[in-house]
């Protein structure tokens, strides 16, 4: 399996419901190193996995939605704990729909699959992987 990853961050603030979380219940920011991982059983015509450009316009947009935003209030995310793993998913699903919509361009449709991690920080990360 082929993989190529493209790498931006994002801030956010964000609280959680329930015990377990302890004093991140309360606002707080968050900065995440995010890393989106593309992979294919096989090169395209171009012998590559995908346009790195376009993966990382379409990582930047999919951010730009999210980033520097209170995710309390966004309506998307009502009701949901945005815990990183839910954000990696998050992410993931919105990549999806991009390569769907055709916006990594025609050979991105090989893809098979795409894992996101989120980096919390230099000891503390989590991920999501889908398949396409």
């Amino acid at each position: 399996m082929f993989s190529v990853t493209v790498r931006d961050h994002m801030m956010v603030a964000h609280s959680f419901r329930g015990e377990v979380f302890g004093p991140a219940q309360r606002l707080h920011g968050a900065t995440f190193v995010v890393d989106a991982t593309f992979r294919r059983p096989d090169l395209d015509a171009d012998g590559i996995v995908v346009d790195i450009g376009l993966a990382t316009a379409q990582l930047k947009a999919v951010l730009g939605d999210l980033n520097y935003r209170n995710l309390d209030e966004e309506p998307a995310f009502a009701g949901t704990n945005t815990t990183t793993e839910v954000l990696c998913r998050t992410v993931a699903d919105r990549l999806a729909e991009a390569v769907h919509a055709g916006r990594l361009g025609d050979g991105a449709r090989g893809l098979a699959g795409i894992t996101v991690t989120l980096h919390e920080s230099h000891v503390a990360w989590a991920s999501y992987e889908r398949s396409l």
